[in-house]
């Protein structure tokens, strides 16, 4: 798909028919890898359920009850980075962004996976009201990485319309 149009296409779904087939989800994830990090440190982690079992235990109990039906019937990536890694020189932070460089990447690495997904013919739903300590325990993400998103990825169950977007003035300047 063209890139502009793949922009345009790219919805938030919340109402899916299946989840995403192993390798495409698989091609998706190696398109995000593809993302660029500061000086390449690649710090982004996906932890990603496709099992019906483990989906819907973990729907239960690490996200409230609108994700959990927002989510239904799609895989779920989990998403994280590596802390202290980004944006740190010699266990300091290089300005006052800190670790905000290591969520920064990860937004970076989090826009390929929608886009690439929505190029297979997916879609998604980037959700960040979950709970972080069950994600944690539950796919063994280790103390040293931020939890930051769930991403339910699947085919849309019916069309998505288009959201409006604020006037290009309102959000950008030209100086």
């Amino acid at each position: 798909m063209e890139f502009r149009e793949l922009i345009k296409a790219r919805r938030s779904v919340r109402n899916y028919a299946s989840a995403v087939m192993h390798d495409d989800l698989k091609a998706i994830l190696i398109s995000a890898q593809q993302a660029p990090s500061w000086k390449n440190q690649q710090t982004a982690r996906c932890y990603a359920v496709e099992t019906p079992e483990k989906l819907e235990a973990l729907r239960a109990s690490a996200l409230p009850s609108f994700n959990q039906n927002s989510s239904a019937r799609a895989a779920l990536i989990v998403t994280t980075y590596v802390k202290d890694v980004v944006g740190f020189d010699a266990g300091k932070p290089v300005n006052e962004v800190g670790n905000g460089w290591g969520a920064y990447d990860l937004g970076l690495h989090d826009a390929y996976i929608v886009l690439a997904a929505r190029d297979l013919g997916y879609d998604t739903l980037i959700m960040g009201i979950r709970d972080a300590d069950v994600l944690r325990k539950e796919l063994n993400i280790p103390e040293n990485e931020a939890v930051m998103s769930v991403i339910a990825v699947g085919k849309r169950a019916a069309e998505a319309p288009a959201r409006p977007r604020k006037a290009l003035d309102e959000v950008a300047k030209f100086i």
